[in-house]
């Protein structure tokens, strides 16, 4: 039921016009509103918090839907529930949980779109996230944040952030902690949109921070040091494993109508011997994805995942997708790079997909790291 909703509304709401905003560079507010009415912004937080109250299938499940047709709506779909509903979830007080997460939850707060941002990366803090320059100074009643954060989806469009930032610099990665800071807040700015050639439609800029004044009772109590943010990387990485195949599956069912309508050398296309070994690898892929990707949703449910195992299920999604819009394309010809079909703007989505939340070659490091037991970070 739940991925016949996703369904229907991605191709409902979702398709409708997504060239158009694709070209534009135009926020989906239309589609993300319509999402808060499904309740698919807050779909595993708990009902008693303005959640749906779902299990972690049923959430990526939606997430593979909508992501076969716009994913600049399933970013920003990813985003507030993986990394900051689950922040908040996980490591906040019952404050900060009735304040901030119930509205999240819902999409929705005196009835405008309300929606969250993950502040972590840094001009010198990418893969590398130990290297935080930001910084929380302790002061009487409150923290002073100073610092700059890059590449923040919903950076323009969320109401409320998640900010990572060294209380004591000295400690390094054990000083990190993480604060809720309202965007509308003195010194709060957003910098210009990201002219960005993939997910087009996503909302990501910069975000600096210039002697802004943060509660104290705005620090998340629960965590400390870098476990908390990259549990919620775990969370969102494992989502975006689904979302790249349901860009692949609609790659493959492109390329399948066209090479069964179109006829050369007097029958369709798909009739050839090298067009059905392109579909049969393809459709091949994605199963073994699918698969892996749904026993790790078995896990994740039972508590059981490891962070690891996310990490090969996000590379192989991206790895297996990237060659599947490329195959595509090819048995479509020159049809596959116009904006009439869907590959081309896949294929610059998943180009972008594979370096966020982890680049390809780290998460290939995790692996490693994880079969041999030698970090090759250090």
């Amino acid at each position: 039921m739940i991925r016949q909703a996703a369904r229907d509304f991605a191709n409902t709401e979702c398709l409708p016009g997504v060239i158009e905003r694709d070209e534009h560079q135009k926020f989906p507010y239309e589609q993300v509103i319509k999402l808060a009415d499904l309740g698919f912004l807050g779909m595993m937080v708990p009902p008693e918090y303005g959640g749906a109250g779902l299990d972690t299938i049923s959430y990526v499940l939606a997430m593979e839907e909508i992501s076969k047709v716009d994913a600049s709506t399933s970013v920003c779909m990813s985003v507030n529930n993986s990394l900051v509903c689950y922040g908040l979830e996980a490591f906040g007080t019952e404050e900060q949980k009735k304040k901030y997460l119930t509205p999240l939850a819902q999409g929705t707060k005196d009835g405008e779109l309300y929606i969250g941002a993950f502040l972590l990366s840094e001009p010198e803090a990418g893969s590398d996230a130990t290297s935080q320059r930001t910084t929380a100074e302790e002061k009487d009643d409150h923290y002073l944040i100073n610092g700059v954060k890059n590449w923040i989806t919903n950076g323009n469009s969320a109401s409320v952030y998640l900010v990572i930032a060294q209380t004591h610099p000295e400690k390094g990665s054990r000083g990190i902690n993480v604060f809720i800071v309202e965007k509308n807040w003195p010194g709060v700015k957003v910098g210009a949109k990201e002219n960005k050639l993939g997910i087009r439609g996503s909302d990501t800029h910069s975000i600096s921070f210039t002697d802004v004044k943060i509660p104290k009772e705005n620090i998340l109590p629960n965590v400390k040091g870098l476990k908390g943010p990259l549990s919620c990387l775990t969370k969102a990485r494992y989502g975006i494993a689904w979302g790249v195949v349901g860009a692949a599956m609609d790659c493959y069912d492109t390329a399948l109508r066209y090479a069964k309508e179109r006829v050369q050398f007097d029958k369709p296309i798909a009739g050839f011997q090298l067009q059905q070994k392109k579909l049969a690898e393809m459709i091949t892929e994605i199963t073994k994805a699918q698969l892996l990707n749904w026993r790790l949703g078995v896990l994740m449910n039972e508590d059981k995942v490891t962070p690891a195992q996310v990490s090969m299920a996000k590379r192989n999604g991206c790895e297996i997708a990237q060659n599947i819009s490329r195959e595509a394309r090819q048995v479509l010809g020159g049809m596959g790079i116009t904006g009439e079909y869907s590959i081309m703007r896949h294929m610059m989505n998943i180009e972008s997909v594979i370096t966020y939340e982890g680049t390809h070659d780290i998460h290939l490091l995790i692996t490693g790291m994880d079969v041999t037991g030698v970090n090759a970070f250090k």
